[in-house]
């Protein structure tokens, strides 16, 4: 058996209710990783035009990280692949918690879904076999309830990943939700719908507790930890002390917060009203750890008066629930992430739909006999009452949403499509890129449309060092020429974490390439530079590019929203700044060896060993 892995993905056909191991060796795994590496590889090869994101022959990966299951911290995550019925492109939304590391206990490294099962069921996944089992009983229930009732059929240590209502529905921004009420989300991109169009409403792992993943060097990865814990927790104590949700005023500070459909610049009363350092005193009943974490950044709360028990809402929650919804309070908005959890809904999507609908009303554009008599306003009530009708899909305001902005622009028309706030059709996480200029770019450049965790750029505006790359002082945030050599080397850097099972927030305790790589000799005892370790991320991001490509994706398509190009903010550190998207773009292009359309060059797919 070699080091790091098992070699085994089970690939389950829900039509014929059969099941099957397909293996893969060293060379594939050196070559790509696990996780979404491994997973764009299959996927690319497998890939059939044809076949719609919701074909139920389209194919749904679920592959651990290299390092998911040891004793590396940070390392607890899983990439959940497929082809976006969102967007329509390359999709992976990455979840941690403990879900993936009990399932590498069952001596597997990954799942591949296709066919649609006969009727509603649920994926069993054990060491000693896979049951394919009904689940009739819980079709239709919330996530919650789906897994306290499963956890009871199977036995408690088991851990439940479960679809809501919406991903039932087909809802386009539905996720999956991995141990409720603890509560970690595979989020983005739809791809709870992909689960419930094959009628599959959980996958249960319950692995050997005496597994684990094999070791090339245990002694030395012990050795080495004793040191590097202690170093990774100092620096990432804020994280402790209130999760990203610290982070709300200091966003606001840097112009960085998306306010009222991203139209306004300066919100300080209302950021220090939904800060973590304010509401978590009232909130917090104890703190969580993904598997593995010394972090310890997870925040359950409990709001006794409200019924409301879990996960507590993160920054991007409170940028997108909150302050784009011009909304304060903070009962509202943790009322709100549990309506998203228990519905399977991503927040981030949410917020973003929520507040589109509600500029859509104020314009005109729907009216009160879609909302069942009720005016949208930016306030707490229209913000709950659209949460809800997305996850219910009863009324036509919330089918409309449930689509995401893309979507319900064209839908509306009557110039909607200028305050849309996507690109690719993905909605835009809490960080504005006028507030710092190279999030513009990682942007409309990003794999799967919009998303701030490809390139986390804004990371070194606020002080974050990256010493492997040279990146010790901070850059000129609202400075667009500096920044595609940025983007592009932290790109490469990033596109490994996901594979590798890393969390993003080891880029905060200062884990760079040359860290990875040596990781890599305690795990798989492979001998790993950092030009190796950045090229397999390059690989990666070019591989992912190139099966967006093949659905039609060049220039034309790596372009901001018309109220990010072309609208500056009115006040706020950021007042007037609007990236040079064009200049950047040619620069980055010419670095990455993309001709002018954005297409990756034959010499450039050569030289990254990419036979396509």
């Amino acid at each position: 058996m070699p080091n790091g892995f098992f070699g085994r993905i089970l690939e389950v056909d829900l039509d014929a209710l059969k099941t099957r191991v397909v293996e893969f060796g060293e060379s594939e795994a050196r070559k790509y990783f696990l996780g979404s590496g491994l997973a764009a590889r299959r996927l690319f090869d497998e890939f059939e035009e044809a076949l719609g994101p919701l074909h139920p022959d389209s194919p749904l990966y679920f592959i651990s990280g290299l390092f998911t299951g040891t004793p590396l911290p940070g390392t607890s995550k899983l990439s959940v692949c497929c082809r976006s019925p969102q967007t329509g492109i390359w999709n992976e939304a990455t979840v941690g918690g403990h879900w993936p590391a009990e399932f590498r206990r069952t001596g597997y490294d990954g799942i591949c879904l296709v066919g649609r099962a006969a009727e509603p069921s649920y994926l069993f996944v054990k060491a000693t076999g896979v049951e394919i089992r009904k689940a009739g009983h819980l079709w239709g229930r919330d996530t919650y309830e789906t897994g306290e009732l499963l956890r009871a059929e199977v036995g408690d240590r088991a851990r439940v990943a479960t679809i809501g209502p919406a991903g039932e529905k087909g809802v386009l921004i539905s996720s999956i939700i991995f141990d409720p009420p603890n509560t970690r989300v595979a989020a983005r991109g739809g791809v709870g719908a992909v689960m419930g169009a094959k009628n599959l409403k959980a996958i249960v792992v319950a692995g050997d507790p005496k597994s684990r993943v094999p070791l090339a060097d245990a002694k030395g990865l012990n050795a080495h930890l004793k040191e590097e814990v202690p170093r990774i927790r100092k620096a990432t104590q804020g994280l402790h002390d209130f999760g990203t949700s610290g982070g709300v005023v200091t966003v606001e500070a840097f112009g960085d917060l998306p306010i009222r459909n991203w139209r306004l610049g300066s919100w300080p009363e209302g950021a220090r009203r939904i800060t973590g350092q304010t509401i978590q005193p009232g909130m917090l009943d104890h703190h969580y750890a993904c598997y593995a974490c010394p972090i310890r950044c997870g925040k359950i709360y409990k709001v006794q008066e409200k019924g409301l028990f879990g996960h507590g809402p993160e920054y991007e929650t409170l940028g997108m629930l909150g302050a784009n919804c011009l909304v304060d309070d903070p009962v509202a908005i943790a009322e709100a992430n549990e309506l998203c959890n228990r519905y399977g809904i991503d927040t981030i999507s949410a917020g973003a739909v929520v507040a589109f609908g509600m500029e859509a009303f104020e314009r005109g554009l729907t009216a009160t006999a879609e909302t069942e008599g009720v005016p949208l306003r930016f306030d707490a009530p229209s913000m709950l009452y659209l949460v809800n009708a997305v996850g219910r899909q009863e009324t036509p305001v919330g089918r409309l949403l449930g689509q995401g902005v893309r979507k319900a622009a064209q839908a509306l028309d009557r110039g909607a499509e200028e305050f849309a706030v996507h690109t690719k059709g993905l909605e835009y996480p809490a960080h504005d890129p006028r507030g710092h200029v190279s999030m513009a770019l990682n942007y409309v450049t990003a794999v799967r449309g919009a998303c701030h965790l490809e390139g986390l750029s804004y990371f070194l505006d606020r002080g974050v060092k990256a010493p492997d790359f040279g990146y010790v002082t901070p850059p000129d945030p609202h400075r667009s020429d500096d920044k595609p050599p940025i983007v592009v080397n932290l790109q490469n850097y990033l596109s490994v974490f996901n594979p590798l099972g890393m969390c993003k927030f080891l880029f905060l305790g200062g884990i760079g390439p040359v860290a990875i790589g040596r990781w890599l000799g305690f795990v798989c005892g492979w001998d790993m530079s950092m030009p190796d370790v950045r090229g397999v991320g390059e690989r990666l991001f070019n591989l992912k590019r190139m099966y967006n490509v093949r659905l039609g994706i060049s220039r034309k398509d790596d372009v901001l929203p018309p109220r990010l190009y072309a609208g500056a903010k009115p006040d706020g550190r950021a007042k007037g700044v609007l990236p040079d998207l064009g200049n950047m773009l040619y620069q980055y292009y010419q670095l990455r060896n993309w001709d002018d359309e954005g297409i990756p060059t034959r010499e450039k797919l050569d030289q990254l060993g990419l036979t396509l």
